[in-house]
């Protein structure tokens, strides 16, 4: 990166060229900041701007076509008393700029970083020309300080607190927005990397840059207490000047610990800033004086496991809430890989699959819904028992009109934390396109789109069912990913059984899924189950079967019993007919009854 300042007395200018790298982004940004700090700008407009910056420069870097690769981006700051200009002057083939600018869908990743420049930012120009253009972003300064008194509809007092209150919600939704994207985005990439490399440390060190882009810290150092050890030692830093000496665990309380250390002994995170700066006997003194971050100690039950330090290099530019968030969560995921890897005693091994069965049946638990909706004429009852290997099972019931709703049941094959990630992908993915939620096969073959990639990444795939009920026309549509048949019972007729054909998500990129309608007959129950009710075992081994589920079914359907009667009644039949017998899978099941 260059720096010249250029010879504009008004408005002040700055240059910066930008390398065509996207891990030098950001830092090559960072004089951009310090520019407009020094010129007089809030740090709630630098912030904004340096937001908007950083993701120009991304777009400008991912989007650069292979003869320009190599050259760097064009970056003008320009500070006037009105307002704030950056121009970036990129090197790609250009694109259309949009009329409008909306919030894309969750599971697309183009138009997310137009949508934050926009937000933030209150003037957006896109001049396109051949392999070089010129994105404009203009903020405008302090509006009301200007504005004469007379003009002002309230008290100058009363409309600037307005106007902060609102700046404020708009900042913190524009920051919440790029947290999710990204965090999504990084998470997701790792999930599909579990159990593909033995190297900790490239993982540990591709995971926590990752963090740092989201959370816009400068630098980090991970800190492990290895097997048999009493010292905490630099696994992994951003910088070579952090790999400082190891950490005694069993060294003397004092008044002037390392924050490191301090982090580990009271199991807390510790901050520190230009209010509570490091001391200068700490080891992080010496390379990051003057610094700001957060230290975050994590645990396996009560073993301690290391600390992640990440920090920022103006002391005053702290991490906020949204950002320690962030950092908990990828510093939980991280230390469940690294006590993977690190230890293979029978006891420690215990506690890990434990902690992941907890965190995946927390997921799990989440991804129920809180409230079925109500449906006219009709009942809705779920039940979802998790075994102690989590499967990924849940059901959802999605109301799409006052008489219509989709009925949702799927099976995530694998276990622990992925299945459970996956569970809740999908469950992402289903909700995010009301309008399809009345074609099932439509929305499946979407779904296994999207997911096939990931899905097949990791050796794992989904079985669901899909069900469309409108009572007012009195139909039912489903379509089926592989997944256990409806059953559909009266009190009279024979039950039917429903499974059109379709593969499980994951198998192929583009499988063709199928529709089967039917009539809703009088006094009917539906019945959407995974394949953990007919596989249970008793203690002689016996599976429930699909016989006994059926001939259940076919007698409840004369019982009268309302949906939230027939779930009590089925659960009960399972755990009477498995008696004290561990689950082996997962049981779900969703009863419709008229």
């Amino acid at each position: 990166m260059s720096l010249h300042a250029l010879p504009i007395s008004r408005p002040a200018a700055l240059r910066l060229l930008v390398p065509c790298d996207l891990a030098q982004v950001r830092p090559s940004t960072g004089p951009a900041a310090a520019f407009l700090l020094e010129h007089g700008a809030s740090e709630d407009e630098v912030r904004a701007c340096e937001l908007a910056l950083v993701e120009a420069c991304n777009n400008a870097v991912k989007y650069a076509a292979p003869p320009s690769q190599t050259e760097a981006i064009l970056v003008d700051v320009l500070c006037s008393e009105n307002q704030l200009e950056l121009r970036v002057n990129d090197n790609t083939p250009g694109f259309d700029w949009p009329r409008e600018i909306e919030l894309p869908d969750p599971d697309q990743e183009n138009g997310r970083g137009l949508f934050l420049i926009h937000s933030l930012m209150d003037r957006v120009i896109y001049f396109r020309g051949q392999n070089a253009n010129c994105l404009v972003m203009r903020k405008l300064r302090s509006p009301l300080a200007t504005q004469p008194l007379a003009a002002a509809a309230v008290p100058i007092d009363e409309a600037q607190t307005r106007l902060t209150e609102s700046e404020q919600v708009i900042r913190d939704m524009a920051e919440e927005l790029s947290f999710c994207y990204e965090s999504l985005s990084a998470i997701f990439r790792c999930s599909a990397e579990v159990g593909k490399t033995n190297n900790l440390e490239e993982f540990a060190r591709r995971l926590l840059t990752d963090l740092a882009q989201i959370t816009s810290a400068d630098w980090f150092v991970l800190r492990l207490v290895l097997a048999s050890d009493v010292q905490l030692r630099v696994f992994v830093a951003s910088d070579p000047a952090l790999y400082t000496e190891p950490l005694r665990l069993n060294a003397p309380d004092g008044d002037a610990l390392p924050v490191e250390l301090e982090a580990a002994k009271t199991r807390e995170d510790i901050w520190f800033d230009h209010l509570n700066p490091l001391e200068e006997t700490d080891p992080l003194w010496s390379a990051k004086a003057g610094a700001a971050g957060l230290v975050h100690p994590f645990f396996l039950g009560d073993f301690l496991v290391g600390t992640l330090t990440v920090g920022k290099a103006t002391s005053k530019s702290l991490f906020t809430a949204v950002q320690a968030n962030v950092i908990h969560t990828f510093t939980d995921f991280l230390a469940i890989q690294i006590v993977n890897a690190r230890f293979s005693e029978e006891q420690l091994r215990t506690r890990l699959i434990s902690r992941e069965l907890e965190i995946a049946k927390m997921i799990q638990r989440s991804l129920l819904p809180k409230t079925i909706p109500r449906l006219p004429g009709y009942g809705l009852a779920g039940f979802c028992e998790s075994a102690q290997q989590v499967g990924g099972d849940f059901y959802d019931v999605l109301k799409i009109t006052d008489d219509s709703v989709l009925l949702i049941i799927a099976d995530v094959m694998g276990k622990g934390i992925p299945a459970a990630m996956f569970a809740a992908i999908l469950r992402s993915l289903l909700r995010a396109v009301p309008e399809w939620m009345n074609q099932p096969a439509a929305l499946l073959a979407r779904v296994n789109r999207l997911l096939f990639e990931e899905l097949s990444g990791v050796d794992m795939f989904i079985t669901a069912q899909l069900v469309f009920v409108d009572v007012k026309t009195r139909k039912l549509t489903t379509a089926s990913a592989g997944h256990c048949p409806v059953l559909i019972s009266t009190d009279q007729d024979p039950i039917r059984s429903l499974s059109p054909e379709g593969l499980p998500l994951g198998i192929l990129p583009d499988t063709a899924f199928t529709n089967h309608t039917e009539t809703l007959p009088k006094s009917c129950r539906v019945l959407l189950y995974t394949d953990g009710l007919t596989e249970a075992r008793n203690d002689r081994g016996e599976f429930f079967g699909q016989d006994r589920l059926v001939r259940w079914l076919k007698k409840s359907s004369i019982s009268g019993k309302n949906a939230e009667q027939l779930k009590e009644e089925l659960a009960g039949e399972l755990s009477d007919f498995q008696s004290n017998n561990a689950l082996s899978d997962d049981q779900t099941f969703l009863i419709m009854a008229e």
